[in-house]
């Protein structure tokens, strides 16, 4: 009995020992940008002090932005604990941003029927009148160059194939999981999680011996605004919020006093100008929209028959088509946004705008100032002094410069709060 009671509390303490240990697990599934990058390195903080034997990422990306990719290439790198990049599920790639961070991290993995590469740089921006251009030619190539050596810095830390880290920027190399695993890209195929622990289980990483065998799997979700971040730093968005500030500012001086079209226009004006320092935005695409801005509100005052709102519908098109960088699926703004969004901002500005402004040149149709430049018939004599007039149903004050007799029409020249000054006529 003695025995047994003994026994007894130090299974417990071992089966506890046991379920203790915990793999920290997280997705990333879409592009690599400013919220992603965040997310990981939290992810890596957090692991850490769940005392976890490492962190999977499952990993299913088109790639994204250089920025974003070097800093979760830095947290892989001073990282306290292992990093095991899972590019799944079946049918997942890792291409672009995704290779470099698959590459870099403490171990590879990927999913049968998975790809991994293609991570040569898209330039960024491009030559409109469509001749060379031999300064975008020359970073190009200034940009080629740093990635070669970066990727091949990274594959030589983590002891994988340089040689093919290479050709994947320069020539956009793309291979299989197999094919991965048979180059020394990767470290291991697994068709699932369960799989991927298991083959993980004893791996000495980083002179850390992992103890994955069925371990608890912890997953560390985003937080509410990395979320909201990695919707909002889409073209599509900075492209929509563009829009609403320029119809909410506008709209605000068309009809001044509204304050919620200013009000909306002003917060989604400083979101667009944040995504802009976040997104390769073309500078080029930018003005040509601020010109047909400008010559939809010159239709109004000049009479031009349509031609510059036309020229604006024009104009507005092909800078939407040049703001982002095409030739970059990532960052290509789908037509479905652009001839939709060029056809509501001509219609905003002819039926809106258009009417609010002709409406401000319009003369004065009611009030006191009505009155100003109307004959009349004085019914008293008047000077300086003062007299009397019969406008609008009312008698009023008036006073003239030059004296005016009795039954002598007047023309009244202006108003000065309750008298009108009038001249002989």
């Amino acid at each position: 009995m003695k025995t047994a009671l003994i026994c007894w509390p130090l299974w417990l303490v071992c089966a506890a020992a046991v379920a203790a240990e915990k793999v920290s697990f997280i997705k990333i599934d879409g592009a690599i940008g400013p919220a992603t990058a965040s997310y990981i390195s939290r992810s890596i903080e957090e692991a850490r002090t769940q005392n976890a034997q490492c962190l999977v990422i499952q990993l299913n990306t088109p790639g994204g932005l250089l920025d974003s990719t070097q800093t979760i290439v830095q947290s892989f790198l001073g990282s306290p604990l292992p990093v095991v990049v899972y590019v799944a599920p079946t049918g997942a790639t890792a291409t672009s941003a995704g290779c470099f961070i698959t590459i870099a991290a403490s171990v590879a993995a990927m999913a049968p029927a998975t790809t991994i590469g293609a991570a040569h740089p898209v330039t960024l921006g491009g030559n409109p009148t469509g001749g060379e251009q031999k300064p975008d030619d020359t970073m190009k190539q200034k940009l080629e160059n740093f990635s070669v050596s970066y990727i091949e810095a990274i594959a030589g830390k983590r002891h994988r194939n340089v040689d093919w880290a290479r050709s994947a920027v320069r020539e956009s190399a793309s291979i299989s999981a197999e094919k991965a695993l048979e180059l020394k890209v990767i470290d291991l195929i697994a068709p699932d999680l369960p799989e991927l622990l298991k083959q993980l289980n004893g791996r000495v990483v980083d002179g850390k011996t992992l103890k994955t065998a069925g371990a608890e799997v912890s997953e560390i979700k985003m937080s509410v605004s990395e979320r909201v971040f990695q919707k909002l730093w889409r073209p599509e968005v900075m492209f929509i919020l563009m829009l609403i500030a320029i119809y909410g500012i506008i709209g605000e001086m068309t009809t001044p006093g509204a304050i919620l079209p200013g009000a909306v226009g002003a917060i989604a004006l400083v979101l667009a100008l944040y995504m802009a320092a976040i997104l390769p935005v073309n500078v080029t695409g930018l003005v040509l929209i601020a010109l047909a801005l400008m010559l939809f509100v010159f239709d109004v005052y000049a009479p031009t028959h349509g031609i510059l709102t036309v020229s604006g519908i024009i104009s507005f098109l092909i800078g939407s088509l040049m703001l982002f960088n095409r030739a970059d699926p990532l960052f290509r703004l789908s037509l479905s946004y652009i001839i939709p969004a060029t056809l509501v901002t001509a219609a905003f500005f002819v039926f809106v705008v258009g009417k609010g402004l002709r409406a401000q040149l319009l003369p004065v149709k009611a009030g006191a100032e009505t009155m100003v430049g109307k004959r009349v018939t004085a019914l008293t004599a008047i000077d300086s002094h003062g007299g009397r007039i019969f406008v609008e149903g009312e008698n009023w004050n008036a006073v003239s410069d030059t004296p005016v007799a009795k039954d002598q029409v007047v023309e009244i020249a202006a108003v000065q709060g309750l008298t009108l000054k009038v001249k002989p006529k």
